[in-house]
């Protein structure tokens, strides 16, 4: 599955980095999560249960930051596994400056298996989105001065197969960055 989009942050580039580098900051802000450990600089393991389909999942997973480039891009790689599936893929974040707001792109590529990907794509998509709304609009929350409103997205979902999932890719990877496992 493939899956890319944006979001605008009322706030600056590096104030949006700090944050997803935060563990308190995207546990708040990831649906469902209920852990959220720091492990080295680089390296996060997150647990986090929700809702697709028929399905209540908690997902255990790792998520491992490379091509750092702060605070302009970096790559998430990850992967979690719950007693309905598993999911593994890769989200590369990117965060650009433009009048005073940052606006964060992802692309992410993710496999999904078991139980879970036997859910119907469309399903798995609109879960995905939702979830992604609700982190960026919980991330813009906590990184914005108060007052101003949710972020702005737009986003797109290229389906490859009946592989679909990722709520850990970009929610917890994407923030997850990342969205997004909970969220795809």
């Amino acid at each position: 599955m493939k899956l890319s989009g944006s979001y605008k942050i009322p706030t600056d580039k590096q104030t949006v980095w700090e944050a997803l580098n935060n563990p308190d900051v995207l546990q708040k802000c990831i649906p469902g999560c209920e852990e959220f450990k720091k492990n080295s600089d680089t390296s996060f393991t997150a647990t986090a249960t929700n809702k697709i389909g028929p399905f209540n999942a908690s997902f255990t997973g790792e998520v491992e930051l490379q091509d750092l480039n702060p605070p302009n891009s970096y790559t998430l790689v990850g992967q979690g596994n719950s007693p309905v599936g598993f999911a593994s893929g890769e989200a590369k974040v990117a965060l650009t400056e433009e009048g005073g707001q940052t606006i964060l792109t992802y692309d992410v590529e993710a496999n999904v298996g078991g139980k879970i990907a036997q859910v119907g794509s469309r399903l798995i998509d609109m879960t995905a989105k939702k979830m992604a709304d609700i982190f960026f609009g919980k991330f813009t929350d906590e990184v914005s001065p108060a007052g101003l409103s949710a972020p702005k997205q737009s986003s797109s979902v290229t389906a490859t197969k009946f592989n679909k999932k990722i709520i850990y890719a970009v929610a917890t990877l994407v923030s997850l960055g990342l969205i997004l496992l909970a969220i795809y």
